[in-house]
C-alpha cells in the first residue's frame, strides 16, 4: 500500500541508523550455531539452514572469522541451545511470531510472556497466528532510478511480489528458490543487499491511531531487544503520515 510501512521496513531503517553491529553480530552468530546444531552439520552445501544463516551474516558484513568462530562454537557445545517459536497478539490485536534461540526454555518463555503482558498483549498457543503467515524468501536490492522499468525483468524471473521502499526494493520469492533468484538478480546487474527466510503475513493490520502505533512500536522494540530473540514477524502496517507524527 502506497504511503504505508510494514514493521520489517521500519525496523530495518532504524537498525541502519543505530548501526548496533555488536548486537547484530551476536544475534547472527546464534543463528549460525542453531543452524549447525539442528540443520545437519557444518557443510553449508548440505545444510540449507546454515547456508541461509551464513548468507544473512555476510549481507550484514559480519567478518569471515566471526562466522567461522560461530560454527566452531556450535561444534564444541553439546545441546545447550534450542530454537523456540512463540505466537501471540500485541496491542490492538496485531499478530506476532517470535523466534528465539535459548539455553533455558523456561526462563526465556517467562521473559517473553512478561513482555507481552506488560505491552498489552498476550501469548497464545502454537498455530494461533502462524496460519496468517507464509514462509517466504526476502531479497533486498539496491534501488534504481526508474522502478517501473525495474519491475519488468523482476517479474520475468518469476518472483512472487515486489515492493519499493524508501531504502530498497523488496523482492519476495518462494522459500526454496531464494538463492536461485538472488543469483539471477546479480547476473542482471542488481546489487543485492541481503537475503533471508521470513514469515510473510497474508493480511496486514493497518494502524492509523498515533497513540496505538506508539504503543505497538514500543512493544515490538522491547521484544527485539531481548537477547534471545532472533527474528520477529508481525502483520502491523503503519501509514507514513502516522510515522511522521510519531517522529515529531
Amino acid at each position: 500500500m502506497s504511503g504505508h510501512s510494514h514493521y520489517a521496513t521500519i525496523k530495518r531503517q532504524k537498525e541502519a541508523k543505530d548501526a548496533a553491529k555488536g548486537r547484530v553480530f551476536s544475534r547472527l552468530a546464534r543463528g549460525i550455531q542453531i543452524a549447525v546444531k539442528s540443520g545437519g552439520g557444518t557443510d553449508p552445501d548440505a545444510n540449507y539452514k546454515l547456508r541461509m544463516a551464513i548468507e544473512a551474516a555476510r549481507s550484514s558484513n559480519m567478518p569471515k572469522e566471526n562466522i567461522e568462530r560461530a560454527i566452531k562454537a556450535a561444534q564444541a557445545k553439546s545441546g545447550d541451545l534450542e530454537e523456540v517459536i512463540y505466537e501471540g497478539y500485541g496491542p490492538g490485536g496485531i499478530a506476532v511470531i517470535v523466534e528465539v534461540v535459548t539455553d533455558n526454555r523456561n526462563r526465556t518463555g517467562q521473559e517473553i510472556k512478561n513482555i507481552f503482558d506488560r505491552g498489552g498483549g498476550s501469548l497464545a498457543g502454537p498455530g494461533s497466528v502462524s496460519f496468517n503467515f507464509d514462509p517466504r524468501g526476502l531479497i533486498l536490492t539496491e534501488k534504481k532510478d526508474n522502478f517501473e522499468e525495474v519491475m519488468l525483468p523482476l517479474v520475468d524471473l518469476g518472483v512472487e511480489d515486489i515492493s519499493e521502499t524508501d531504502d530498497a526494493i523488496e523482492v519476495y520469492t518462494e522459500a526454496g528458490s531464494v538463492r536461485e533468484i538472488r543469483d539471477k538478480l546479480t547476473s542482471l546487474g542488481f546489487k543485492v543487499n541481503s537475503i533471508e527466510l521470513i514469515s510473510k503475513p497474508k493480511n496486514f493490520q493497518v494502524i492509523e491511531e498515533v497513540d496505538l502505533a506508539k504503543k505497538i512500536l514500543s512493544f515490538l522494540e522491547n521484544l527485539e531487544a531481548h537477547d534471545d530473540v532472533q527474528k520477529l514477524f508481525t502483520n502491523v502496517e503503519i501509514p507514513q503520515v502516522v510515522l511522521e507524527k510519531i517522529g515529531n
